[in-house]
């Protein structure tokens, strides 16, 4: 099928929930990508921080097959290997006692604020603490329970009622401190926002609510739902600010490509969730668990290094083009903040056209490139860039 036809269908029979790019990808190599027509595209994208090792990668496949040849899902009432291995694997590189696997970060996320209320309904009694701190802006997830928990208010609209329980604060010591009370039993934050613009948390503010979360007993969960399995540089974000939370959520690049998510349990909360306490009939899948060992026994110290090095030249390089005011983010996880006639959607719909996928948020864009980008490709899709920004 062609673009129109693909197009077509998709208004027939698919929810018009996403706002798509007019472009119908077919298949793609490293982070070269190519259209049904044939078109060649620099992807900034990595399927918004999925495709961790950009497309087709070789580790990757042979996992995925392999395992595909011996079974494609065993039920959670059975040992498997892969899920055993993935866990450990997950355990040594974060410091983590035990993990969960879902099927998304959403679920990761349902996960983390279920443990955290039971935690403290088991120490302090059943209904005296159950509020969970959120920060304004972050983004948590689409159930209704993520979705309550994501301090965007653009999100609040039709769905209604929402769950109780969920506090929100600004980003800042001051206002988290404020909204802490008896009533607390966790705290809840992306160390960068990406979805509300590639929006880093202060390091001293992390560690100053991660020092009153400890006085206080109130558990800090860290959402690396899109920051995780090395975008920024480190294995997870929370390791660069030298911090220790009580539960960690991931998925997106963790999969490699494959739908998974991660609740991930540390010292306090290890033995929180017993059986009959949470579960899933996906999470977990065997051939998800195999792909993502993949990505996970590949966050090195030497890859870590060069996702470093690769997105310091890239945020260098955008600093200097036309219309842009500042570049966030760390890693090869990069907002775009502009100074442009043009908004960030009109900007990425040009540079699809010249042949370049990035994305936006809010109004800058974002650059989540796979890992393993190269310096050709980066520069291929930097010329683009630069000729879209030039007014």
């Amino acid at each position: 099928m062609n673009f129109f036809e693909i197009k077509d269908r998709d208004d027939g029979f698919i929810a018009g929930t996403y706002g798509r790019f007019s472009v119908a990808i077919e298949k793609g190599e490293g982070s070269s990508i190519w259209d049904v027509e044939g078109k060649k595209y620099i992807d900034f994208t990595s399927g918004i921080g999925v495709n961790a090792f950009g497309m087709n990668d070789e580790i990757w496949k042979a996992a995925v097959v392999e395992q595909i040849n011996k079974t494609q899902h065993v039920c959670n009432l059975y040992y498997v290997q892969p899920q055993v291995e993935l866990a450990e694997a997950i355990c040594k590189i974060s410091g983590a006692k035990k993990v969960f696997f879902g099927n998304s970060g959403a679920e990761a996320n349902e996960c983390a604020i279920k443990a955290a209320r039971k935690y403290s309904a088991l120490k302090y009694g059943e209904g005296s603490r159950y509020e969970i701190i959120t920060m304004k802006g972050s983004f948590h997830g689409r159930t209704m329970a993520t979705l309550t928990a994501t301090g965007q208010d653009g999100f609040h609209k039709h769905f209604g009622p929402f769950l109780e329980g969920f506090v929100y604060a600004e980003p800042t010591y001051e206002d988290i401190s404020a909204k802490i009370n008896d009533k607390t039993c966790a705290v809840m934050m992306e160390l960068i926002q990406g979805e509300s613009g590639v929006n880093v948390v202060d390091e001293q503010t992390v560690k100053a609510v991660e020092k009153l979360c400890k006085e206080k007993d109130v558990l800090l969960i860290v959402d690396e739902v899109q920051t995780g399995n090395g975008r920024t540089g480190e294995a997870y974000a929370y390791l660069g600010y030298g911090i220790s939370p009580d539960l960690v959520t991931t998925a997106k690049g963790l999969g490699g490509g494959l739908p998974i998510g991660a609740c991930l349990f540390f010292d306090k909360t290890e033995n929180t969730l017993v059986k009959g306490d949470h579960g899933t009939t996906f999470g977990g899948n065997p051939v998800a668990c195999a792909a993502a060992l993949t990505v996970v026994n590949r966050l090195t110290d030497d890859l870590l290094a060069t996702v470093k090095e690769k997105g310091a030249y890239l945020k260098a390089e955008i600093e200097k083009m036309d219309g842009v005011k500042e570049v966030s983010g760390r890693g090869m996880m990069l907002g775009v903040s502009l100074d442009h006639e043009k908004s960030a959607r009109q900007l990425a719909e040009e540079a699809l056209k010249r042949g370049l996928l990035i994305l936006t948020a809010h109004e800058k864009l974002r650059l989540l490139p796979p890992l393993t980008i190269t310096r050709a490709e980066m520069d291929e899709g930097l010329k683009i860039l630069k000729e879209v920004l030039k007014k």
